[in-house]
């Protein structure tokens, strides 16, 4: 298929990007691990690894069994999805580019000679050396453009700021076990609010939120964390709830300087 691009992840910026590359007429594979932790779940084509599929601003993304399930989907139209994170099948699918969405703050093993085309979000990636093309993933004025030579800005570790709130927003684990919700995404949640719990050996651990405001993310149910583990994101604008269903403003933004990448890279001699 000489328009098929590869995603690695399938998180909510993974979404975005995967979002616009098959609404711009690329036929588009998302490969995820078999246990993905996507906190704005509602918004993740990732979800499809537990539920066979997974829909979001109506346009659906579905599991395939194998790669050779993933190359029948594709051929039939499809947005598919399959458990690759080792990117095993990109030698089997020969796709024209491969995308790094994973966002792991470091590279998890993609690299230029993969494909004739390599783009990357965020930092962790060189471009012109470990792939062609680095998408700063930073909130500011440099959101969403596209590097060919160097990397993305160094990752600081505090959030971007929404609405006044920044680091407050996103809530970690305050121990290692397994995840148990309490609240669920959408849910309008006070300061002092238990959300969920941290099953240990000792005990539940209380997660309480941080600040008021509309509940946007909140990891799986059942889901094992460690202490420290991102597993909520509360958004403060309870007024703007159609935001738990829709693709974020940076996601769009990523996804288009994605889109630039490929289009200009594909012209290059």
């Amino acid at each position: 298929m000489d328009n098929l691009v590869i995603v690695r992840g399938g998180g909510d910026i993974a979404t975005g990007t995967i979002d616009k590359l098959w609404r711009c007429g690329f036929a588009v594979l998302s490969l995820e691990t078999a246990h993905p932790s996507a906190i704005r779940r509602n918004v993740a084509f990732s979800e499809a690894v537990y539920q066979g599929r997974q829909t979001v601003e109506g346009l659906t993304c579905t599991l395939a069994r194998d790669v050779c399930d993933a190359a029948k989907r594709l051929e039939a139209g499809e947005l598919t999805m399959l458990v690759d994170p080792q990117a095993q099948s990109v030698r089997e699918l020969h796709p024209v580019a491969v995308v790094d969405a994973i966002l792991a703050k470091r590279n998890l093993g993609t690299t230029r000679d993969m494909c004739p085309i390599t783009v990357a979000l965020g930092p962790g990636f060189v471009a012109g050396e470990d792939v062609d093309a680095v998408v700063e993933t930073m909130r500011g004025h440099s959101l969403g453009r596209v590097i060919y030579l160097g990397g993305a800005l160094a990752d600081t570790g505090v959030p971007g700021m929404i609405a006044g709130y920044g680091k407050e927003r996103v809530i970690h684990s305050p121990a290692a076990g397994v995840l148990r919700n309490v609240a669920r995404i959408t849910d309008a949640v006070r300061a002092g609010q238990v959300i969920a719990a941290v099953h240990t050996r000792d005990g539940d651990v209380p997660v309480k939120a941080t600040i008021d405001g509309l509940l946007r993310g909140l990891i799986r149910d059942g889901y094992p964390v460690t202490r420290g583990f991102k597993i909520a994101d509360i958004d403060p604008r309870l007024e703007q709830y159609e935001n738990c269903f829709t693709i974020s403003d940076k996601a769009r933004c990523i996804a288009g300087g994605v889109l630039e990448a490929i289009l200009t890279l594909r012209r290059r001699p």
